[in-house]
């Protein structure tokens, strides 16, 4: 193969028939990030927010039902960026077994799971390309893509572009399969290496070089979000999985794009690697102010189902059912708080009577609930 054109982060290489394959250079970059005043006021700034929100989820009742929705919530919106339609609302529905599943929240549940999965394994399997097989077998079993050799590197070559696009027209073309190999373990290698490189920046470059190495036939986008949290925690930079940045790359998608082709186009990390760091102190800041929403919200439920005959103890374990279980049904509400179905069709109505719940199919019988209150904070 012949070099064509050097980068500063990689080469662009000419293959035997004829198209041009990027192939990034080994980690750690070089020459190593610049870190001017903006860049270290930006990783500060996403530090100290990032520091917050780990510090509102220590007040929390309850942290793990808070990780338990943001992890729904983050699912909703990687996949979005994939194309999927499907709502946080559609995948609760499911959960509470209201609805059938379509193709769209199917693939939502297995990011749940593969992100689940991932964080569970964390704890006894390092960060490695092994876990990164399995976590995508997860993500791809049964869904579009299912045909694509889940959990396994591709042996072909892939390509980044629009619909109808060829190898010949692509936007971006991935390393072809034996020097993605060589890039994955240096990468893995990487990932374990005692660096110097502050553990934000870090995430980054793993995301924005796993991107550009595209090891799998399909689900290399939402595969290479999960690794930004996988990363973090693995770092102990976060206690509780609270991150997720696919709200910002959703809102800044033409920027993420851009910036992630620059790295190879240009070599410009820095410009990648503040892009980065706003977003984290952007959803941090958004995450803690939606722990604190929602710790209030709580406080002021418990208070209005404390009065009168409506403090019963099924009340108080129907208000913390929804905060696992924010869409309901009578029969749903019978079973969590082990009552008969009338007395929970009387525990529902006094909680639409106090605008907790709010009926929302309009019909008369099989009737569903929401908790909006707490819906409307997931989904600001």
């Amino acid at each position: 193969m012949a070099s064509t054109r050097k980068r500063d982060s990689g080469s662009l290489f000419t293959q035997p028939t004829g198209y041009r394959a990027f192939i990034p250079r080994p980690l750690p970059l070089e020459p190593p990030l610049e870190h001017d005043d903006h860049t270290l006021q930006l990783l500060e700034r996403a530090t100290l927010s990032l520091g917050r929100l780990d510090g509102c989820a220590r007040i929390l009742p309850d942290p793990d039902l808070f990780v338990y929705m943001y992890i729904r919530k983050e699912a909703v919106l990687s996949s979005q960026i994939e194309g999927t339609q499907a709502s946080l609302q559609d995948v609760l529905e499911f959960e509470e077994s209201l609805a059938t599943p379509d193709a769209d929240v199917e693939e939502v549940l297995n990011y749940v799971e593969a992100m689940n999965y991932g964080l569970d394994r964390l704890q006894s399997l390092p960060m490695s390309l092994r876990l990164i097989r399995e976590i995508h077998a997860k993500l791809m079993a049964g869904v579009r893509g299912k045909d694509r050799h889940p959990g396994e590197f591709r042996t072909t070559q892939n390509w980044i572009g629009p619909a109808g696009s060829s190898l010949a027209t692509a936007t971006f073309v991935p390393p072809p399969p034996a020097a993605m190999l060589d890039a994955l373990s240096n990468l893995e290698h990487f990932v374990h290496s005692e660096q110097t490189m502050p553990a934000l920046i870090k995430a980054g470059v793993v995301h924005a070089q796993f991107e550009t190495i595209h090891p799998f036939l399909d689900g290399n986008g939402r595969l290479g979000r999960l690794l930004i949290t996988f990363s973090l925690c693995q770092q102990s930079v976060m206690l509780r999985p609270l991150l997720y940045l696919s709200t910002y790359f959703n809102q800044n998608k033409a920027d993420y794009y851009a910036l992630l082709q620059a790295t190879r186009d240009t070599g410009d990390w820095e410009a990648w690697i503040r892009f980065f760091l706003t977003g984290i102190a952007a959803v941090s800041n958004e995450a803690a102010d939606s722990a604190m929403q929602i710790t209030e919200l709580r406080e002021k439920d418990r208070r209005l189902i404390a009065t009168g005959r409506r403090g019963s103890p099924a009340a108080a374990q129907l208000l913390e059912h929804l905060y696992a279980r924010p869409i309901v049904d009578v029969n749903s509400v019978a079973r969590a708080t082990n009552v008969s179905y009338q007395n929970a069709n009387e525990l529902v109505r006094r909680f639409c009577d106090l605008n907790i719940l709010t009926e929302f199919t309009g019909r008369q019988r099989d009737r569903q609930f929401s908790y909006d209150a707490y819906l409307a904070i997931l989904r600001a």
